[in-house]
């Protein structure tokens, strides 16, 4: 690790990472299918945001596709000539994972799941134990996972001397 950290101070590491770009031909307008193709994860993330419950966030996931979407801006505005639609593409990406994972944030550190669901938390914000719930599911009139397992396995039973 050392050896590494050390190339990276290194002027050939240094040159690695911040040398300018090697000059490229111009654009001739024929690869625009990729360009339009790349928005598909800001799409999907933008669509995410506006539909998708924070229960199901991914908390990992989140920043690291954020991370990802600012080292290729950087790519972006580093090539020349500058590829300003891969650059806004990532930049809209990395502006949508970014509220993606202050929506995770909120909802489980910050209160956010108390406020949504308050039946889950005892008055004074603890959570309620295990058997608590239980108990309030079946008042509910709601059956658990195990009844259901084992409704469904008595089902194939049945299913399976019938056949």
């Amino acid at each position: 690790m050392a050896r590494f950290v050390n190339w990276l101070k290194s002027p050939e590491g240094r040159n690695y990472f911040f040398k300018p770009p090697a000059p490229h031909t111009t654009h001739d307008g024929t690869n625009h299918h990729s360009q339009v193709a790349n928005w598909g994860l800001p799409l999907a993330a933008i669509a995410d945001v506006v539909g998708k419950d924070e229960e199901y966030i991914s908390g990992v996931m989140s920043p690291t596709l954020a991370v990802y979407s600012m080292i290729f801006m950087r790519f972006a505005w580093r090539v020349q000539p500058r590829n300003y639609l891969l650059f806004a593409c990532h930049a809209t990406n990395a502006a949508a994972q970014s509220v993606q994972e202050g929506r995770f944030l909120n909802y489980w550190y910050l209160g956010g799941r108390q406020k949504k669901h308050p039946e889950l938390y005892n008055a004074d914000g603890t959570p309620k134990p295990e058997e608590e719930l239980k108990l309030a599911a079946a008042e509910a009139g709601e059956p658990n996972v195990e009844s259901k397992v084992l409704a469904a396995v008595e089902e194939a039973k049945i299913a399976s001397k019938s056949a």
